[in-house]
């Protein structure tokens, strides 16, 4: 088995969703008293929060890259960001290692393919809606991308910071959400990308007829699956 280097804190809250559907993932896969050979380097979400607002992306680039390479030297085999916003500088991550990066995007594609999906709604912080980085990716595998509108994204990206990221699920954040995922169907979305790894706290498919892609379960399993040796 393939020992999965978990670079995690951002937020803590996910991460630990991360280490849950891994380890259920290879318990599943192969039974017994299996689970997962992981590592875990879990930063200080407020610094890496404060390079974020800041506009300091080499800053942050520095920090997880650091991150990665004490992950390379433990013994990864590959990476994980537990967090779809920092995959927007994934390329300055990956020239700082030697070993793979598992890009959340791509996970997310590949599954949205399987489906027949080419038409997606996306829901994460403003940086993950509003910049790019994530977007081309899914563009680029012949996806389209839907995003709500920009007073929509500030309060969307709010409610991540302000209440998911600290642990707190509130009913109204929950309508919100909800509401912006069937105006993006009726902008004909086919799904929906829960492109934050908090966002499947508040919100899960059982709450709407719309087809929701939770990347924090996705990138997991997929991480699990790599691991498990076949």
């Amino acid at each position: 088995m393939k020992t999965i280097g978990l670079l995690g804190g951002m937020s803590w809250e996910s991460t630990t969703d991360y280490y849950r559907l891994i380890n259920e993932t290879v318990k599943q896969e192969l039974g017994g008293l299996h689970s997962a050979k992981c590592l875990l380097y879990s930063v200080d979400f407020a610094e890496i929060e404060k390079y974020q607002f800041a506009n300091q992306w080499d800053e942050s680039a520095r920090v997880l890259g650091e991150a990665g390479r004490s992950l390379e030297r433990a013994g990864a085999d590959y990476i994980v960001i537990c967090t779809n916003t920092m995959h927007k500088i994934v390329d300055q991550i990956q020239a700082q290692v030697k070993i793979p990066i598992l890009h959340i995007a791509d996970v997310t594609a590949q599954a949205l393919k399987q489906q027949k999906i080419d038409r997606v709604g996306l829901l994460g912080t403003k940086f993950t809606m509003e910049e790019d980085f994530y977007k081309k990716r899914l563009i680029e595998q012949g996806i389209k991308v839907v995003i709500p509108d920009h007073g929509e994204c500030e309060k969307i990206s709010a409610i991540i910071y302000d209440e998911l990221c600290l642990g707190q699920i509130k009913e109204d954040s929950k309508q919100f959400y909800l509401k912006v995922v069937d105006e993006l169907h009726q902008q004909g979305a086919q799904g929906v990308i829960l492109g934050c790894t908090e966002i499947g706290e508040l919100i899960q498919q059982k709450d709407t007829t719309v087809h929701l892609f939770d990347t924090t379960r996705l990138h997991a399993v997929k991480a699990a699956e790599l691991a498990i040796d076949k």
